[in-house]
């Protein structure tokens, strides 16, 4: 069993940044990859970005490329995702899964077995 919990949520304007970070409360195989979702009220959850331990390679949402980072702190033992120029859209709440076994591209829910409670994310113009 792995629990993931999500912090770095909150409130910002337009055009600010935010830094998510996912910390897992219990140990992940080095095959694992870490996935960041989101999902807006009356949208689908949808994948950003994923991150492939083993090759510590990360992969993104077309959409994502430019404004998103995803990375490994290897001191905190999290996963983070670093958002710039925030817009009104990208309004939803946040969710961090992981994939003991590995994922293919990473940004498909169904590829994911363990998901955390999720941070709320609100860009305001």
């Amino acid at each position: 069993q792995v629990e993931l919990v999500e912090s770095g949520g909150g409130s910002v304007q337009a055009g600010g940044s935010l830094k998510l970070s996912c910390k897992a409360t219990s140990g992940t195989s080095t095959s694992a990859c870490i996935g960041w979702f989101r999902q807006a009220p009356g949208k689908e959850r949808e994948g950003i970005a994923a991150f492939f331990i083993r090759g510590k390679i990360a992969h993104y949402r077309d959409a994502a490329k430019g404004r998103f980072t995803i990375s490994q702190d290897n001191a905190k033992n999290t996963v983070d995702l670093q958002m710039n120029s925030l817009e009104p859209e990208d309004t939803a709440m946040y969710y961090c899964a992981a994939a003991l076994l590995g994922c293919t591209d990473g940004i498909r829910a169904a590829e994911y077995r363990y998901w955390g409670q999720g941070t709320q994310v609100t860009v305001s113009s």
